[in-house]
């Protein structure tokens, strides 16, 4: 189950909610969890705009996937802050987290480099 903490989240995909996002940068003391929270947070509102929006096809997908990741570049600079980076594992991470969230949204053929194609990490 997902922990919401103090994030509001209004997400109904039952997949989404049983799934645990960035484990492997809360496992992983090098990245900060309040700024993982924050990219936590980015990909429940991705999964928020995405049952809002219900995207027709990959192209819109891709449009709100790029939207979230510009959210990820700007996070960049926190993560700089607190002595941390995204880096190869977060990179993982956040790229295979942003996979998920498509997958679980039917989007079985979403291609993970365009999902996140906008990322400057």
């Amino acid at each position: 189950m997902v922990d919401k903490g103090a994030i509001a989240v209004a997400v109904t995909n039952q997949k989404v909610l049983e799934h645990e996002l960035l484990t492997e940068m809360y496992d992983d003391g090098y990245y900060p969890d309040h700024l993982v929270d924050k990219g936590k947070a980015i990909l429940l509102s991705l999964c928020e705009r995405i049952e809002a929006d219900q995207p027709a096809d990959l192209a819109a997908l891709y449009t709100l996937t790029h939207a979230a990741t510009e959210e990820f570049n700007a996070l960049q600079t926190e993560f700089e802050a607190a002595g941390s980076e995204i880096e190869t594992v977060a990179r993982d991470a956040i790229g295979e987290d942003f996979w998920f969230v498509a997958t679980a949204y039917g989007f079985d053929k979403a291609d993970i480099e365009e999902l996140i194609a906008t990322r400057d990490w």
